[in-house]
């Protein structure tokens, strides 16, 4: 069923951290694919400023059974204190590649 994929968007502060993130997930089975994106631009509140920060961008296919291990992946990788690692459900795919997503995070 397509609801038990998930697509992750975690942020990067550069490209060494996005491969190493990258790597973690796909090496540990968290993810079955991981796209990595340049030229991000998050503006964001925290500790009472308004930041502007060029990110690198990374969306992970997974699963919903995966993602307790991708999340606690990217937390012990990512630099930040708090990463931005949020996902969002799959409601179609081709149904071949789905299944390969499936397959690929199975040992977790």
């Amino acid at each position: 069923m397509a609801s038990d994929y998930l697509i992750a968007f975690i942020t990067s502060p550069d490209r060494a951290t996005a491969d190493r993130i990258a790597d973690a997930l796909v090496e540990g089975g968290h993810a079955a694919c991981v796209n990595i994106i340049p030229g991000l631009t998050s503006v964001y509140y925290w500790q009472g400023e308004v930041h502007h920060d060029e990110e690198w961008l990374l969306l992970a296919k997974t699963t919903s059974r995966a993602w307790p291990k991708l999340e606690q992946c990217v937390a012990d990788v990512h630099p930040d204190d708090v990463p931005e690692i949020v996902a969002a459900p799959l409601e179609h795919g081709l149904p071949a590649y789905l299944q390969w997503v499936r397959e690929q995070t199975l040992h977790v």
